[in-house]
């Protein structure tokens, strides 16, 4: 994991030093709303509905077990003891104090944390597979580059005030989990042909109101170019972004505007400028960054197939869990766990301030002392002896993370909604927990088998609801909150965005919605079909003429 130097360390605590001097200047009157507004979001603080929100970076998901401590001591010291995993894998405090904000960004410094650029029209947090550097399908490992990236955008002068917030996210296994072709710029790490090291370099990805997927405008970018290209895409971005409307700022606006092709070739003619000058990278500085990211002491283990398969007879709860909430592992021995964050009746993604020092526990018996937060909202540890799993299942069961759902129509990714966010035009908790309730039962859940379902309480699309399979999306009509439905829409091998179904339903009616669209898909489905694989078969229309039908 990723530790800070003198230089990182000098950096963050100046910067808490400057907003406590901005915070005290408003607090006094000597700084009007208007010129508060830019210092608050540069330090990821925004005014929600009831009170401000804290957004602190989680840099590509990776959480230390002091780290942990660290939050669960604020949120029990400034906030109402809980915090909140996103789907950037930051961590969101919705009830601090804006007086309180400087005391926790110096707390959060102890132990090198920080929310810079965690909002604003800047670089946001760069995102990766959860199982980086554990994965048995990876290529390489993607961390030291999300950290290179990081390094390089932190202040970087030229991109603090692009037209509209920018995002990355760096996949280095053979099937994408960090979903790189709904972001702003992708990159898969790969190799070309004489097995030199590279970037697939995809630009335009995002979803909010108008969803599409990346292009890819590189096919092969040697290591060493890395941050000059990406310099190149944008200043291309930074000049010709449409700076006059808002909905219309992202850079996938302009790519489509100008063509994948068009997009190419001014980045190029651009990077003529900035090819083989300072920002070059040198294998020492990769060297250096990739120290932080080097192997834990792993024990010399074989598989314990025998073992598991006997725990599994004994404990048919333990098999069940094990086989959704656990993920294969490159070590003999190891395995990775998902520590569900979606058990009924708890908003997605909350954790309590118990349940962070728990984890933190956890981390450091059973897994070298770190976390790791997943763009699904939920957590993992990366490196569990196979051997220890039925320990470790029987201690998260006491605490709330063993529902396992993990893939399953309840593991539903939601952003907070109305009630906390100032943007949203519906609430969507209440939704999520609503459909959770109504499909309770696990063997009914693992009948149903994978199947993503995303909400988002406005258009700005936080809880991706476009590559869910069945997306929900909260919409205002005249005052009243209703919820559109899609289906479709995926991420992984193959990414799409969903479809419409059709026109928008009220908040007491998504259960039965839910219920219906199911029905058709197990009425329809093959034996090996999954959710997506039905309705790619069939399409959008069985299931509108169920959900549609009129009642006799």
């Amino acid at each position: 994991m990723y530790l800070y130097d003198s230089y990182d360390q000098q950096l963050v605590q100046e910067r808490v030093a400057q907003y406590r001097d901005q915070t005290r200047r408003y607090l006094a009157g000597e700084l009007s709303e208007e010129e508060f507004l830019p210092l608050r979001l540069q330090n990821g603080l925004y005014i929600q509905r009831h009170a401000p929100m804290l957004r602190i970076a989680g840099p590509y998901g990776m959480l230390a077990s002091r780290q942990l401590r660290m939050l669960a001591q604020i949120t029990r010291k400034y906030d109402k003891e809980y915090a909140h995993i996103t789907t950037r894998t930051n961590v969101q405090l919705n009830w601090p104090k804006l007086e309180d904000v400087p005391d926790i960004l110096a707390d959060l410094a102890s132990v090198q944390m920080h929310s810079i650029q965690t909002s604003g029209n800047c670089i946001r947090n760069t995102t990766t597979d959860p199982f980086a550097g554990v994965a048995p399908d990876e290529v390489v490992d993607p961390r030291p580059w999300c950290e290179i990236l990081r390094q390089w955008s932190t202040f970087h002068p030229e991109f603090l005030r692009l037209p509209r917030k920018f995002k990355f996210a760096i996949n280095g296994s053979l099937i994408d989990r960090a979903a790189t072709e709904v972001h702003d710029i992708g990159l898969h790490l790969c190799h070309n042909e004489q097995g030199e090291l590279g970037f697939r370099v995809l630009v335009g990805g995002g979803l909010g109101r108008t969803p599409l997927l990346g292009s890819v405008i590189k096919e092969f970018l040697p290591w060493q170019h890395v941050l000059s290209y990406m310099e190149a895409i944008l200043r291309v971005y930074n000049r010709f972004g449409r700076r006059d409307n808002k909905f219309k700022a992202r850079i996938k606006i302009l790519v489509k505007a100008l063509t994948p092709e068009g997009f190419a070739a001014k980045v190029d003619e651009e990077w003529q400028y900035l090819k083989d000058g300072p920002t070059t990278l040198t294998a020492e500085e990769v060297e250096r960054v990739s120290q932080h990211f080097t192997e834990p002491d792993y024990l010399a283990l074989h598989n314990e197939e025998q073992l598991l398969a006997q725990q599994d007879l004994e404990y048919p709860g333990f098999a069940r869990w094990r086989s959704r909430n656990t993920h294969p592992h490159k070590k003999p021995g190891y395995i990775s766990v998902v520590l569900s964050l979606k058990k009924t009746g708890v908003a997605p993604g909350d954790i309590t301030a118990r349940q962070l020092d728990a984890v933190a526990d956890l981390a450091e018996r059973y897994s070298f002392g770190e976390a790791r937060g997943t763009r699904e909202q939920n957590l993992v540890l990366a490196d569990v002896e196979q051997r220890e799993l039925l320990a470790l299942w029987q201690e998260i069961r006491e605490l709330g993370f063993a529902t396992p759902n993990i893939g399953l129509l309840s593991d539903i990714v939601c952003c907070p909604g109305g009630d906390y966010c100032a943007l949203a035009n519906a609430k969507s908790i209440p939704v999520a927990e609503a459909i959770q309730q109504r499909f309770e039962d696990l063997d009914f859940l693992f009948d149903i088998g994978d199947l993503h379902l995303n909400i988002s309480g406005c258009m700005n699309a936080c809880g991706h609801h476009h590559i869910g399979h069945i997306g929900i999306l909260g919409v205002d009509k005249k005052g009243e909150e209703f919820y559109q439905v899609s289906l479709g829409g995926s991420s992984g091998r193959e990414t799409s965005l969903g479809k419409i179904l059709g026109p928008s339903f009220a908040q007491d009616a998504m259960p039965d919605v839910i219920s219906k669209l199911i029905g058709v898909y197990l009425d329809n489905r093959t034996e090996e079909e999954r959710f997506i694989d039905t309705y790619q078969r069939i399409g959008l229309e069985p299931f509108k003429e169920k959900v549609y039908a009129p009642h006799h």
